[in-house]
């Protein structure tokens, strides 16, 4: 069952917005989203949260410093998604400005898994580097930081995700998420972390005099790899990371951005003059991840680290194809799921546990995604792993936060989890393939307990009815240019419409004629799950979002159904 509301809209907030000049349109949507004066839309960089409030950020910069000086070999240990790639390339290129000698490691997610493991310490040892700094992992390598230790070596690490109950014995750890880090903001990205430590320890080399005949790097130069993994990571945009991601966003539709970055752009058919959230969360992102799934995360960061543009073309490609490969794959699995949702009554459920032989362990969190869209449950889907076991990846719903519910059901089941870790909305796990059922029947216990019958109900949070001189192609630039995501939602609208025909698309888009007064429009519903000929009502109430259809050089305002029901 799905729900369309509309958020409350403070109409004093509203006027505030508009008297300090915003747009009258982007004043309620913002007043809506909790914007209640006009200097939290400040996104100049001077507005940035100050790097040294980064528990460990000071000591961080220190022994980078001292790693430069003594010429010292530094060693990236990155995660495999966008956030780790566009962290690690922040982290090679900006200590590369600053004279460090630096490569990096990705881990094969396949054989090695995630993380900083015992495993991973030993392929970084035997590239026999002073300094192992991790990039958007590292908060629960206790064992793999304990090898490096025992071989000599330091680790640095730069993490974002959650603690457990015991931290790594590393040199030093920058996490916002760490005991005893004050850190306003609680969101950044592993890239937004790697970027701090960056800034600090320009800082640190310029107050030891480093730049005193040399003007500093550019670490603003990097902003554009900072917004793409803020983006794509689908971390909350508080208003530092909307700071971070509108300072890269400006930089991109200005030109001034990586080459890898630009070819991206130019695989995706993608305009960088118009850049916006959307290009970098479901065009850019999709096709860095792809790698991590697929193959190697190694192309992504070499694609993002590259000055070459013909090179960064040519594994911008190679990406693009790998994407292709990916969404293929992730075709026949929603096929297989929803055989296997069909002997289920999803209604019933607080959770749903997924799992067939043949699903592709680098696809299963997109899976889990789409099903946990589609009906509203909190979902793990699982795919075979290495020696009897089973690896989940797992998407939650408001009002579950994903890894707390993980780590009940590990206290209450001792030896059910091989390991686990994640964030309130994503997750994953290890487990023996012959305690699936277990596992299944513990995970629905903790959602059906944490989880109240209204949080199981879908609601579409919109912002009401757009007025009718706002359907135009300006207004639909104007929202576009604004930077929107997690927990600062793009606008979605809600109105009651006339149905004058419709048809259904490659056998599953919804195609429509939509009337409101005297005002016509072209509607679509994609993915629409009723394949009949009429699947609309003659009048619908709709949630839906405007966006810009062009066609033979033609452009026209086109409405996206998110949902519809009869009114």
């Amino acid at each position: 069952m799905t729900r369309i509301a509309i958020r409350d809209i403070p109409p004093r907030a509203t006027w505030a917005l508009e008297q300090g000049g915003v747009h009258p349109l982007l004043a309620r949507l913002y007043a809506a989203r909790g914007i209640r004066s006009p200097d939290e839309l400040d996104t100049r960089s001077s507005a940035l949260l100050a790097p040294d409030r980064l528990k460990g950020a000071r000591e961080a910069a220190a022994l980078l410093a001292d790693c430069i000086a003594a010429g010292r070999k530094i060693l990236i240990v990155a995660d495999y998604d966008c956030d780790g790639a566009t962290g690690c390339a922040v982290g090679l290129r900006a200590l590369r400005m600053m004279g460090a000698t630096v490569d990096y490691l990705v881990p094969d997610r396949f054989t090695l898994g995630y993380g900083l493991s015992p495993e991973v310490a030993q392929l970084a040892a035997a590239r026999q580097p002073d300094l192992v700094v991790t990039v958007d992992n590292g908060i629960a390598s206790v064992e793999g930081v304990a090898e490096l230790k025992r071989r000599g070596i330091a680790t640095l690490i730069t993490d974002h995700h959650l603690p457990g109950a015991e931290l790594p014995d590393a040199a030093v750890i920058v996490n916002p998420n760490q005991p005893g880090c004050d850190f306003p903001s609680k969101a950044l990205a592993g890239v937004g972390v790697m970027f701090y430590v960056a800034l600090t320890t320009r800082a640190e080399l310029r107050r030891r005099g480093a730049y005193a005949n040399a003007p500093k790097p550019n670490l603003a130069g990097l902003l554009d790899l900072v917004a793409l993994g803020t983006v794509a990571d689908v971390v909350p945009l508080d208003r530092n990371n909307r700071i971070l991601v509108a300072q890269g966003l400006a930089r991109i539709r200005g030109g001034q951005m990586q080459a890898g970055v630009a070819a991206l752009f130019a695989v995706a058919g993608r305009e960088t003059a118009r850049a916006a959230t959307f290009d970098l969360g479901f065009a850019l992102g999709p096709r860095l991840n792809a790698a991590g799934r697929l193959a190697d995360m190694a192309l992504g960061i070499e694609c993002l680290s590259t000055d070459d543009p013909s090179r960064a073309m040519n594994i911008a490609q190679q990406l693009d194809a790998i994407n292709r490969e990916r969404r293929v794959i992730e075709t026949g699995m929603r096929e297989d799921a929803e055989l296997l949702l069909a002997s289920l009554d999803a209604g019933s459920r607080a959770s749903l546990t997924l799992f067939d032989p043949s699903w592709h362990q680098g696809v299963i969190g997109i899976l889990a995604g789409r099903v946990k869209e589609k009906l509203h449950r909190p979902t793990f889907a699982f795919a075979r792993g290495n020696a009897g076991e089973l690896k989940a990846s797992g998407r939650s719903i408001a009002g579950l936060h994903l890894r707390d519910a993980l780590d009940l059901v590990a206290k209450r089941h001792p030896d059910l989890l091989l390991r686990f870790g994640g964030h309130a909305a994503a997750a994953g796990l290890a487990l023996k393939e012959e305690r699936l059922a277990e596992f299944e029947a513990a995970f629905e216990t903790v959602c059906a307990e944490l989880l109240s019958p209204a949080a199981l109900t879908r609601t579409l949070e919109t912002d009401g009815p757009l007025e009718s001189g706002y359907f135009s192609i300006d207004a639909v630039r104007l929202m576009q240019q604004e930077v929107w995501g997690q927990a600062f939602p793009a606008p979605l609208f809600a109105d009651s419409f006339d149905v004058l025909n419709q048809r259904i698309l490659k056998d599953k888009h919804l195609k429509l004629k939509l009337q409101k007064g005297n005002q016509r429009f072209d509607a679509i519903q994609f993915n629409f799950v009723d394949g009949s000929a009429s699947a609309a009502p003659n009048r619908i109430h709709a949630a839906f979002r405007v966006d810009i259809n062009e066609w033979n050089g033609t452009q026209t305002v086109q409405l996206m159904l998110e949902h519809f029901e009869p009114t």
